[in-house]
C-alpha cells in the first residue's frame, strides 16, 4: 500500500525515472520512441523537477510504500483552479488505488480551489477513462499540451471540486 507525501530532492532521480517509463510505455506507439525521449529529456530533467518543488501555489506529491516510489503529482494553482500537471503510476503499479490516492490529496491541497483542470492527449483511452470515472470531462482542446508551442494536441478536461460541507 502507498501513502503519499510530499516529494523530496533525494526523490526527484526515482520520480525521473517513473516519468520516463510511464511516458515510453504511453506514447511511443503515439509518438515514437525519439521524441518520448526528446519530451522527457526536456520535461522531466532533474533540473526542471528541481524547479517544480519551489514554484510558489504548488503541490509536488509521491506515492511511497516504503520501500519505492510508485507514483507522483504535480499541480500548481492559479485563482481558483487546480492546474494538474502531472499524475503518473509507474506501469508496475496500474491498477491498484495510486492514481486516485494521489488526486485526492492534490484536490485537498488547495482549499480554496472550485475546479481541477488538466491536459491529456487524445489517444491516452487509458487516461481519459481514470479521469472520467472520478469525474472529469472534455471541455475543450489544445494545440500546445505542457508548454507553449509544443505542438501536442490534447484534450482539457476539468471538474469540479466538491468539499464535504458544500
Amino acid at each position: 500500500m502507498f501513502f503519499v507525501r510530499t516529494a523530496m530532492e533525494k526523490d526527484l532521480p526515482r520520480v525521473r525515472e517513473i516519468l520516463v517509463d510511464t511516458w515510453h510505455a504511453t506514447y511511443d506507439d503515439i509518438y515514437g520512441v525519439d521524441k518520448v525521449t526528446e519530451i522527457t529529456d526536456s520535461w522531466h530533467s532533474l533540473e526542471r523537477l528541481e524547479q517544480n518543488r519551489h514554484i510558489p501555489n504548488s503541490e509536488f506529491l509521491v506515492a511511497d510504500n516504503g520501500e519505492v516510489i510508485g507514483g507522483v503529482a504535480f499541480a500548481t494553482q492559479k485563482e481558483k483552479t487546480i492546474h494538474l500537471h502531472q499524475l503518473y503510476v509507474h506501469p508496475d503499479f496500474h491498477g491498484g488505488k495510486t492514481g486516485l490516492h494521489l488526486m485526492i490529496e492534490i484536490e485537498n491541497s488547495f482549499i480554496d480551489a472550485e475546479t481541477i483542470s488538466l491536459e491529456v492527449e487524445e489517444r491516452n483511452q487509458k487516461a481519459i477513462a481514470f479521469y472520467k470515472k472520478y469525474g472529469f470531462s472534455v471541455v475543450g482542446k489544445t494545440e500546445n499540451c505542457g508548454q507553449a508551442s509544443s505542438g501536442i494536441e490534447a484534450l482539457i478536461m476539468e471538474k469540479p471540486i466538491v468539499y464535504a460541507d458544500d
